[in-house]
């Protein structure tokens, strides 16, 4: 159909389907005048065909006078006419353009040696083992000052010996036959020994505890006690007599052995 701007006088030729049956408000392109357009007269079996268009919104107002006309199609600011060719080409041709969207390349590709967090650095076993040598070396010299110290503990399945070494210048003397065993007249075991310490240095020397110790048969110790010196130093030349007796100790005591106490 044709329609007529009816300020200017401008004609333009627009597809029936553009302005639809019920009309609608269109803009000249020159004057940007506004008017309300009806729609082609069609028959009554037609019109239930045809959907109708929203109502338009208000015209814009009109361009200052002396305004360069554009290309001769109506600009409108309502929505297209129903889909088909003619409803295509209406709104490739007045619809103004959109404006670009942004175009979305995804998310970068992901690298295994990219920082995430928690970021695991890689363990560096030269550090690792020179820690690990640093405290083995620190727990073993303590453990030498303690042994040095205290000795080792009772629980320890280590042979230890039996008697401390000799002290320098004290004569340790207790003779076989100054050794008695007996029994009580009430069943009891009497163990008695006597012997005597002796200074033979050139100076005073300080007297250890004695150990004396009792073993069975398969020389196994079944029994043992410390005798305390009668006398703390011991003079150069001089002698102490020591005089011990148990009760009660085992009757598989075969044998006896006298020393000094280790420390």
């Amino acid at each position: 159909m044709i329609i007529q701007c009816p300020a200017c006088a401008t004609k333009y030729v627009v597809p029936d389907a553009a302005v639809g049956v019920e009309g609608r408000t269109v803009r000249c392109a020159k004057c940007r005048e506004s008017w309300f357009q009806e729609g082609p007269a069609l028959d009554l079996a037609d019109r239930e065909d045809v959907a109708v268009e929203p109502a338009a919104p208000p015209p814009s107002p009109p361009p200052p006078p002396g305004a360069p006309a554009s290309q001769e199609t109506v600009e409108n600011d309502v929505a297209p006419p129903p889909d088909g060719p003619s409803a295509s080409a209406w709104r490739d041709e007045v619809r103004p353009p959109r404006a670009q969207q942004p175009v979305d390349y995804g998310d970068p590709p992901h690298s295994h040696f990219d920082h995430e967090p928690p970021f695991r650095p890689r363990r560096n076993w030269l550090k690792v083992w020179t820690w690990a040598g640093a405290i083995f070396a620190v727990v073993a010299a303590a453990l030498i000052v303690a042994v040095s110290y205290w000795g080792l503990p009772d629980w320890v399945p280590v042979e230890r010996p039996t008697f401390a070494a000799g002290e320098p210048d004290l004569q340790l003397d207790f003779p076989q036959q100054q050794q008695e065993r007996r029994q009580l007249p009430n069943g009891t075991e009497f163990f008695g020994a006597s012997g005597t310490i002796t200074n033979v240095g050139t100076v005073t020397r300080t007297i250890p505890t004695i150990l004396i110790v009792l073993r069975d048969s398969r020389d196994r110790i079944v029994y043992s006690w410390e005798v305390p010196p009668p006398q703390r130093t011991l003079a150069p030349g001089e002698t102490v007599t020591v005089n011990e007796a148990v009760t009660d100790f085992p009757r598989s005591a075969r044998a006896v052995q006298i020393g000094w106490k280790p420390e």
